[in-house]
């Protein structure tokens, strides 16, 4: 029995790692997938939706804002504001989680008096599911030499670092 539930434990692991949809626009409203909106001449919102860890949902909101910037002609992009809704535990899945519980009861039950304590401990596994989980980076484009700063990114590394995760 603890063999199943291992194997199957894996399996919807499994599942829930493969559960990123591909790359590529939103395809609606709540859908997964990239949009953008035009701030400025060289300002963007790039808005990545996906379902799982906060993470590849960060990579592929990068690798949009890597995409676009070259589209438009510009060389580098920095990443001026950036919004991530997603917990670190949202990839959802199959959790253990362990619980211990304590109790104490008295009580008459006609000439028999008792008392007692007890204890225990549970096992479960949440089968939640991954959940979903966006990215939005604002980003201002740029041509030339790229400044030195700590979000500022090369457009040509990011798309050939990240395009074989989408």
């Amino acid at each position: 029995m603890i063999r199943i539930l291992a194997i199957a434990a894996s399996a919807l692991s499994l599942a829930a790692c493969a559960s990123l949809a591909p790359y590529g626009p939103q395809q609606g409203p709540g859908g997964q997938g990239f949009s953008e909106q035009r701030i400025e001449s060289d300002r963007y919102r790039v808005t990545y939706n996906g379902v799982g860890a906060p993470g590849p949902v960060a990579d592929l909101a990068l690798l949009r804002a890597a995409e676009l910037t070259l589209e438009q002609g510009y060389d580098w992009f920095e990443v001026t504001q950036r919004y991530i809704d997603g917990r670190p535990d949202s990839a959802g899945g199959v959790r253990p989680s362990v619980s211990v519980g304590f109790g104490s009861s008295s009580g008459r039950y006609g000439s028999y008096r008792y008392s007692g304590s007890s204890a225990g401990v549970g096992v479960g596994l949440n089968f939640s599911g991954p959940s979903p989980t966006s990215t939005v980076l604002e980003v201002r484009l740029g041509r030339g030499p790229q400044p030195d700063r700590g979000e500022v990114y090369s457009a040509a590394e990011v798309r050939a670092n990240l395009s074989g995760r989408a």
